[in-house]
């Protein structure tokens, strides 16, 4: 079975379409339609079917789905291996919403740059989700929130940026006691069972602090917006730019408090891609620094 027609069935899939998969793989729409129909020939099965003016999996399709893209991955993991002094292959990266879009793009830029023969597939998701699938294999590294629990002795994580915890508000409260803003003014909780959120939580406990709470949701750009909309205020990470365009907020530090949430690369410490990661975090380094600020107190 030739895995360039397995590796043009995932991209059929992934793309939605012969054409789009075309572009990918720089081929006619009429060679991938004949990749496809030999390999279901091979299997005996439809493997695709139109629906609309997309094209998805059948049942059979997805039946293999999952079992295709671990065959097209260990023979690239394979020729990875034969050839020891190249950094080439594919790597599935996990990355939290902010690190996405304020982090891992000019990351990656650099990765390109330095590392050309890398491929990327991405995945967003929350940190919880994100350490459960690094540690199931299904991904080989992801940029997630420092576990605050012990982790597997597998894997590694790599600190590369702490954010300090920041109350935000409408302009409007400028110069106000951040304190009574929290004790009186209705709060947009971020979500305690997000790792970040969970640090916000014990600084209020900390403080013995009890808010008037209005809405609980774990998306930080969405709690960033309705706190301009002047629905509220709220504790978050101060994530690297961008943030929502046109926002007009006042951010305050917490008082007494050094809370951090600590964002960094988690990854398996003995992996088929070991290179790959090596050299992600690499270039992650030399893009945010080698230097962290030093953790101050257990909120870290």
């Amino acid at each position: 079975m030739d895995t360039l027609f397995l590796e043009t069935f995932i991209t059929v899939v992934e793309r939605g379409s012969l054409a789009e998969a075309a572009l990918k793989l720089n081929l006619t729409s009429a060679a991938v339609a004949q990749r496809i129909r030999s390999l279901e020939a091979e299997l005996g099965t439809p493997l695709l079917a139109r629906s609309g003016r997309v094209m998805k999996p059948t049942q059979a399709g997805f039946a293999v789905l999952e079992r295709v893209r671990r065959v097209v991955r260990d023979v690239k993991d394979l020729q990875a291996v034969a050839m020891s002094d190249a950094v080439s292959g594919e790597m599935r990266l996990g990355a939290i919403h902010t690190a996405l879009t304020g982090l891992v793009p000019d990351i990656l830029q650099l990765l390109a740059q330095d590392f050309p023969s890398i491929e990327i597939f991405i995945k967003p998701g929350a940190s919880m989700d994100l350490y459960t699938e690094v540690l199931n294999g299904s991904l080989d590294a992801a940029f997630i929130i420092e576990p605050k629990f012990e982790m597997r002795k597998t894997l590694r994580f790599e600190p590369l940026r702490r954010e300090p915890l920041v109350l935000i508000a409408p302009r409007h409260m400028e110069g106000a006691d951040p304190l009574e803003l929290l004790r009186t003014v209705p709060f947009i909780r971020y979500d305690r069972n997000q790792w970040g959120g969970h640090i916000a939580e014990t600084y209020l406990r900390g403080k013995g602090i009890v808010p008037v709470e209005r809405y609980e949701l774990d998306a930080l750009e969405a709690i960033a917006v309705m706190v301009d909309r002047g629905l509220g205020i709220s504790i978050v990470p101060d994530w690297p730019a961008p943030w929502p365009a046109g926002l007009d907020l006042c951010k305050f530090p917490l008082p007494g408090s050094t809370a951090l949430r600590t964002i960094g690369l988690l990854a398996i410490r003995s992996s088929p891609r070991i290179k790959l990661i090596d050299a992600l975090l690499k270039v992650s380094k030399k893009r945010l620094g080698d230097h962290l600020p030093p953790r101050r107190n257990a909120e870290d």
